[in-house]
């Protein structure tokens, strides 16, 4: 006898897995399937987009080392709107998004704006400094080779991850993967626009 379900997924009809305890264990495998790729994805996006979840509530209390030598701590970035870019040489969004972190920096550093790209400690420090003398980056770029700074954020589970603080040091943002710029650079001026 055949059933709707036999017309419409023959493989459903196979003898291998006609039996109604066969259905009941795939049903099963598809459903925690599904509830795994659920999860993952709310672990990934940090619940919601552009939503602050999971991570430091506030800039940690760090020291990053820039590819030119300099350092830049907690009190040069005291009272300003600050977004940190962990980023990869390897990760095509990432070079993707450069142009715009570089508007951005342009357009924002004036104000009050710090942006701040670190990347990633299995980045190649020779592969940094070439992509950012190469693409003329006029941000600071952070090397994190023994990763003590991905793990004062909380870890990085995927690039690009951006946070974006305000003035008062409190993150704001966690975005991951590339951003709505235009929603970004209108959070910017507003955070720009409150005092610390």
């Amino acid at each position: 006898m055949s059933t709707p379900d036999d017309k419409h997924f023959p493989l459903l009809a196979s003898p291998r897995l006609a039996s109604p305890r066969r259905r009941l264990t795939w049903a099963a495998l598809g459903l925690a399937a599904t509830g795994t790729a659920a999860w993952a994805w709310h672990r990934l996006s940090g619940g919601q987009s552009g939503r602050f979840f999971g991570g430091p509530s506030r800039l940690p209390d760090l020291t990053y080392t820039l590819i030119d030598g300099r350092r830049i701590g907690a009190a040069e970035l005291r009272d300003r709107v600050v977004l940190v870019n962990f980023w990869a040489t390897s990760c095509a969004v990432c070079v993707a998004e450069m142009p715009e972190l570089i508007r951005l920096h342009t357009e924002f550093q004036p104000l009050g704006f710090e942006l701040l790209a670190v990347a990633m400690p299995y980045d190649r420090p020779d592969h940094v400094l070439h992509f950012a003398a190469s693409r003329r980056l006029p941000f600071p770029v952070a090397l994190d080779p023994m990763g003590q700074t991905v793990a004062a954020w909380g870890g990085v589970e995927a690039t690009p991850l951006t946070w974006l603080a305000g003035r008062d040091g409190r993150i704001r943002q966690r975005l991951l993967g590339r951003p709505d710029f235009v929603r970004l650079r209108t959070d910017i001026k507003t955070l720009l626009a409150q005092a610390g």
